[in-house]
């Protein structure tokens, strides 16, 4: 059996194995040293930087979409030894600072799995895809979105408490507010809250109502199949009721789309 370790070639052409990267990472040889040999003080990275102030530049970087400064703060965690820092900082500022719903965070998982399961977080491999990781956040569109939203809720209900206490309206509308039958959130009481059962509200409420969805509607196909299983119901289903169930949502009204006689049905 051929147990030669497996070769390949760095970025400069040098030869490269398994054993020389766990020669090269390994943390046993001595006191780890920053880049004039001096021994590495607590918190320090090797040019010499607190590991804090480069996991802030790292975070502003993303925030400012900096691909050459993210790239070299990841670069300079992981080889000082704080790999493990390196990535639980890069996965917030995926939640923190990235637009909801891109796919980076599952790019950055994928790199992650890859440095600590396939190989060392530590190693040139594991650098490579801290560097990647960085670059991919980096690119992808910044938005403290989540973070606003946060603060934002947790103020708007103190501020809700605050009112009721004080004896006057609140500042901003609450959706609690709203939150039952008749209100602007009508369509969410059907038969799958107790609220919906009450009013006898079944699967056509639901068909004609919450199930809807927008604003780019159905696709074609999926307009046929709610359309043909409604007809295949044991209820006679109006046109309009057939129109409606697959009509796109108005983007400037979401919510206020069921009337009086909606309700009393």
């Amino acid at each position: 059996m051929d147990d030669r370790k497996q070769a390949t070639f760095g970025t400069e052409g040098e030869l490269r194995t398994d054993e020389t990267d766990a020669t090269a990472d390994d943390s046993d040889s001595g006191p780890e040293r920053d880049d004039f040999g001096d021994e590495l003080g607590e918190n320090e990275t090797k040019s010499g930087a607190n590991r804090y102030v480069v996991s802030s530049l790292l975070q502003k970087a993303v925030r400012r979409s900096d691909e050459e400064i993210a790239a070299w703060a990841a670069w300079e965690l992981v080889r000082s030894g704080y790999a493990w820092n390196f990535w639980d900082r890069i996965n917030l500022y995926v939640v923190e600072d990235l637009r909801a719903g891109h796919e980076v965070a599952l790019t950055v998982a994928r790199y992650e799995e890859l440095a600590r399961e396939r190989w060392s977080a530590d190693s040139w491999r594991g650098r490579l895809c801290a560097v990647h990781a960085a670059l991919a956040a980096a690119r992808a569109p910044s938005s403290r979105e989540a973070a606003h939203a946060d603060d934002y809720f947790g103020e708007l209900s103190e501020e809700r408490a605050a009112a009721r206490e004080e004896g006057r309206k609140p500042r901003y509308d609450h959706p609690i507010d709203e939150l039952e039958p008749g209100g602007k959130y009508d369509a969410i009481f059907d038969q799958h809250t107790y609220e919906g059962k009450r009013l006898d509200r079944d699967g056509a409420f639901f068909r004609t109502h919450g199930g809807r969805v927008g604003p780019e509607g159905e696709p074609e196909l999926s307009r046929q199949w709610r359309i043909r299983s409604m007809r295949l119901e044991d209820r006679d289903y109006t046109e309009d009721e057939l129109v409606r169930a697959v009509k796109p949502i108005d983007p400037d009204e979401k919510w206020p789309e069921t009337d009086a006689t909606d309700r009393e049905e």
